[in-house]
């Protein structure tokens, strides 16, 4: 199982944290079935201790699904801890998931703690946690910017004190590939088996997914992400791009997950319809336009064979099929295709007919509907063929 990795979904507690992104209890329910049938191996349900809703959510999904490791969040105090231990009563495979920052910059100035101030709150809270529950996580906030050998240090402490999973998140999405996959790699040999290494990545510079593999390279083996990659500022590390990405390219990244990917853009769908806005139209994986095509060159080598411009069936991941957009960049060979799947058999002088028209309209508009290509076609079998003598 050394190249197994597990998913800790976190859609439901840092995902909806961000503007436009809160879910109330039936809506969590909701999306927590959802993500259940998607293969998530650890629910991050809420932050009990936040409010009333945030306890119930995870209360009631603990209940609703008896089987899933659910998480709970608390700060390392001890009433967020209680609290998260009474959210999660109900629940048959309950962790709670407590958290510290630990760079000197917070330090300093939120927390205004000394190292061994945070060291031992740390450790007093997985105490705490372990005596409610066996599965503790404790994670190092800003874990990224901090000193490493305070970080193995801390990481250490927790762990004897009984913590499983130790998480060394990029809070704020500062570090690269390289020096995260460094850091990680330090906290690993530190810990050795005695704990599952874990990363929480954030995208503000774009490289959560990057940064998540290169730690998982490094020996992590928990990857904390959200469905369309939701989460505070610019985002979490993206659920169903760094799966994807160790589906597709198993050559270069040779680690499994439990994801059943055909619910991928299902759980993308769901959610944009629960939350007030969707990902935008190239998002990889998900987004309305990652099988859509339009440039003619394009169009014509997918027609002859799909994997000239797709690496991933679209079916793979629950998308119903590739989408061949017409519009000015169109070739015949696209327009040929969606008159015959409009029930149009166009001789090759109306073929040219049609083409003219569409890009002559295509000019002017951001795509071409298909009663609009009915249309032309309609038209251009409707022209008088010249008599001869």
């Amino acid at each position: 199982m050394n190249n197994r990795v597990w998913i800790f979904d976190t859609t439901l507690r840092d995902g909806e944290q961000s503007p436009g992104c809160s879910m109330n209890v039936p809506e969590k329910l909701r999306m927590a079935a959802k993500l259940v049938e998607l293969g998530v191996d650890i629910l991050e349900a809420g932050f009990p201790i936040a409010s009333e809703g945030d306890f119930q959510a995870v209360d009631a999904v603990s209940r609703e699904f008896p089987w899933v490791q659910v998480a709970a969040l608390a700060r390392s105090m001890k009433l967020d801890v209680e609290r998260a231990a009474r959210s999660l009563e109900k629940a048959k495979r309950p962790r709670i998931h407590t958290f510290l920052a630990t760079s000197d910059i917070h330090l300093k100035y939120k927390l205004k703690k000394s190292r061994q101030e945070v060291l031992d709150a740390a450790v007093a809270s997985v105490e705490l946690a372990r005596s409610y529950v066996d599965d503790v996580e404790f994670s190092a906030e800003d874990g990224a910017r901090t000193d490493p050998d305070y970080l193995k240090q801390i990481s250490k402490a927790v762990v004897a004190a009984g913590a499983r999973t130790v998480n060394i998140p990029d809070t704020v999405g500062y570090s690269t590939p390289d020096e995260y996959g460094e850091l990680i790699g330090r906290i690993v040999k530190a810990i050795g088996d005695t704990a599952v290494v874990s990363v929480h990545c954030h995208d503000d510079l774009g490289l959560a997914v990057a940064n998540s593999l290169a730690a998982v390279r490094a020996g992590a083996r928990q990857i904390e992400c959200t469905v369309n990659g939701i989460g505070e500022r610019a985002g979490n590390c993206s659920l169903e791009e760094v799966v994807m990405v160790m589906k597709t390219r198993h050559d270069r990244y040779p680690f499994t997950t439990g994801i059943h990917a055909e619910h991928l853009f299902p759980a993308s769908q769901l959610l944009s319809s629960i939350i007030s806005f969707g990902p935008q139209p190239n998002k990889a994986i998900v987004g309305r336009n990652a099988f859509a095509h339009e440039a003619g060159i394009h169009q014509d080598g997918f027609l002859k064979e799909p994997t000239t411009y797709e690496i991933i069936n679209p079916k793979s991941v629950g998308v119903p099929e590739s989408r061949l957009v017409l519009g000015k960049h169109s070739g015949r060979h696209a327009l040929k295709k969606r008159c015959e799947d409009l029930g149009f058999d166009l001789s090759h002088d109306e073929l040219d007919l049609v083409y003219e028209q569409m890009t002559a309209l295509a000019d002017n508009k951001k795509g071409l509907m298909d009663d609009e290509i009915a249309a032309m076609a309609r038209r251009s079998q409707q022209v008088p063929q010249p008599v001869g003598d």
